[in-house]
């Protein structure tokens, strides 16, 4: 697979050339999202230390279809939540991905992302890279995430699911918001840092480990990224 270089700029014109490895700076603004030709709610879980409660965030992300700049860019709008530095070379990553399974279509255009939150947060790390790649994904090939199921776990160029941790605070930050299935990375359900199987049950939801972003495409859409 060719690299690709992705063009990343505020919502105020400051553009930043940014690879798979790196952004070079935090993206903050607080436009709100206009009308848009398609849009996709993505589902993203987070633990933090001050409890075991864990975060429910949702990331918005627009495309508008035009036929510039080409080629497409990302745009991240802000919202109340302050990524940090690793969060947003995931988002990168998880963006490149999703353009490079998708070269059947016309990419170009902005994509703008958006971060929301009960509260105002920052949130850093590479957890939430698997459910972003899939969240653009089907944002490029127009289908949506099915209500009610959620995926927590790290992405690589392969497009492998890598181990996160937290997984028990994310499982609760998702069935407080009635969501009954929760993908988590292959290997990770019998951890013995955790006993998943009495939480799961504890809270009347179905755990289900993924091994690649590709799995977790066609569980999360029904579709395919092939």
């Amino acid at each position: 697979m060719s690299a690709i270089t992705t063009v990343v700029r505020t919502s105020r014109g400051r553009r930043f050339l940014c690879t798979v490895f790196v952004c070079t700076a935090v993206l903050l603004a607080t436009i709100p999202f206009a009308g848009a030709e398609s849009v996709v709610e993505v589902p993203m879980l987070a633990a933090i230390q001050a409890n075991n409660l864990g975060v429910f965030e949702v990331l918005l992300l627009r495309w508008d279809h035009r036929p510039s700049p080409s080629p497409i860019e990302l745009q991240w709008l802000g919202g109340n939540i302050r990524p940090g530095q690793t969060n947003l070379s995931s988002m990168v990553l998880a963006f490149q991905y999703a353009l490079a399974h998708t070269p059947q279509i016309d990419q170009s255009g902005t994509v703008s992302a958006m971060g929301i939150a009960y509260a105002a947060t920052g949130t850093d790390g590479p957890s939430a890279g698997a459910v972003m790649t899939v969240g653009f994904a089907a944002l490029l090939k127009g289908e949506h995430i099915r209500r009610g199921i959620a995926l927590t776990g790290t992405m690589t160029k392969d497009g492998t699911i890598g181990p996160v941790g937290g997984i028990p605070d994310k499982i609760r930050a998702a069935a407080r918001e009635g969501y009954r299935t929760i993908l988590i990375p292959q290997g990770q359900r019998d951890d013995p840092r955790w006993n998943l199987n009495r939480l799961a049950w504890e809270l009347n939801v179905e755990v289900t480990e993924v091994a690649t972003v590709e799995e977790a495409y066609r569980l999360m859409t029904g579709g395919t990224l092939e």
